[in-house]
């Protein structure tokens, strides 16, 4: 169909768009030494036998020597892991301007968020596509703090960068400053409040999900600790001084509050998809809008009307019209092959490609393959059934509701 041509077309340029960050199946499989760049915690990944590859330029842990993908992605659903995430980039924006200056570039309402709360949004262009996906907090000092991509440092800084410079040369106060090397360790699963409670004196029924706060955390002062994760479950992630990260881990694994290990990529990868979260470079890109991906949420209320961030009349005329050619959908194949990136998804009547995988992996909480995929908007209803074509083999798969897991975080709420 010509819906598939251009969705093919999509897929070739993802291809190139995510160049500089490796598809999470390729560099799993990797056994050969790596040489990129080091986060503040490769020691600690050497001492427990972390299994390093190459990811977004970092020579990262994707399993430890303790516990296989499968075991590692059930250990954080029943207790708790921590992830070293210190590759990712974190920002300070200050300047009295740095309110509109962020909302101008992303579709978020910072301006009405509480002071130490944040939200997830994304820097859009202007076709409406994604740059890439970031967490925003607003903090109770005169800085907000946002998370972005590893994978997408080479062109989120130098946007930043650029957009601040042009933002002064026209009077207005903001400045981007970089926390260079800083750890960032997230500790996820369900008894993280347990682990962590005991080594602070911040009060965890208090911090609710997408909440910040500054504290000590196991005698480590200057913490920043954040109610949010990439796994579906109650977690935090945790900024601390790159000197102090290694001691933060081995504390927390030292915990005997819950049953704590380290996990890598691999359990980071199943366990981001079993709750249906997007994967930058693989399930969004700049060719894709946050209505296509399903991430209406994150184009606030008040930014659907003033229409002030690149993009905003396609995104809110596809809201408004619900008109928009594919969406993205989760699938589960209950037998044969695990759908992969890039395989195209037939129509088992008239055998017409209608779409294609963009993520999958076996689920180890279900048992059941998984995937996350686009397909054209007419076909993208629950119980629809697709081929998965492989080439000389073809497995069937069913659109069903995202998450695939039920997720668990920490609202307060019972």
């Amino acid at each position: 169909s010509q819906l598939f041509v251009c969705l093919q077309a999509f897929s070739m340029n993802r291809l190139v768009s995510r160049s500089a960050l490796l598809s999470a199946t390729r560099c799993f499989s990797r056994t050969s030494e790596v040489s990129g760049k080091q986060t503040c915690l490769i020691e600690t990944h050497r001492k427990h036998g972390g299994k390093l590859v190459e990811f977004a330029g970092y020579d990262m842990p994707t399993q430890y020597a303790d516990l296989s993908i499968k075991e590692s992605t059930i250990h954080t659903r029943k207790h708790v892991s921590l992830f070293d995430v210190s590759h990712m980039l974190q920002t300070h924006i200050t300047g009295k301007d740095r309110v509109a200056f962020i909302e101008s570039l992303t579709t978020a309402d910072v301006q009405g968020l509480q002071e130490n709360s944040g939200t997830l949004s994304v820097f859009t262009n202007d076709k409406g596509g994604i740059k890439d996906d970031l967490i925003i907090m607003k903090t109770d000092k005169d800085f907000l703090f946002l998370v972005t991509n590893a994978g997408c440092i080479d062109k989120d800084l130098p946007y930043l960068l650029e957009n601040a410079a042009a933002w002064r040369s026209k009077g207005k106060d903001v400045k981007i400053e970089t926390l260079d090397n800083r750890g960032l360790v997230a500790v996820q699963g369900p008894e993280m409040a347990k682990v962590l409670q005991e080594g602070t004196e911040i009060d965890l029924s208090k911090l609710t999900f997408m909440k910040t706060i500054v504290g000590t955390v196991f005698g480590i002062e200057g913490c920043r600790v954040t109610r949010c994760g990439y796994t579906g479950e109650d977690g935090v992630e945790i900024s601390v001084d790159p000197t102090k990260a290694e001691q933060l881990v081995e504390r927390l694994l030292a915990s005997q509050a819950g049953k704590v290990k380290l996990a890598g990529l691999g359990a980071r990868d199943a366990l981001r998809l079993e709750a249906g979260l997007c994967l930058y470079g693989s399930d969004i890109d700049e060719n894709t809008t946050p209505i296509e991906a399903g991430l209406a949420f994150v184009v606030a209320k008040r930014r659907r009307e003033t229409l002030d961030f690149p993009g905003a009349e396609k995104i809110v005329k596809q809201l408004k019209e619900k008109s928009w050619p594919k969406r993205r959908v989760g699938l589960i194949a209950p037998a044969g092959r695990c759908p992969r990136s890039h395989l195209p998804l037939i129509d088992p009547l008239d055998k017409c490609a209608l779409g294609f995988v963009t993520s999958g992996c076996p689920s180890p909480t279900l048992g059941k393959n998984i995937a996350i995929a686009y397909v054209d908007k007419s076909h993208s209803k629950e119980g629809t059934k697709f081929i998965v074509d492989f080439g000389a083999k073809q497995a069937p798969v069913e659109v069903v509701k995202m998450p695939f897991v039920p997720t668990n975080y920490y609202t307060g709420k019972k």
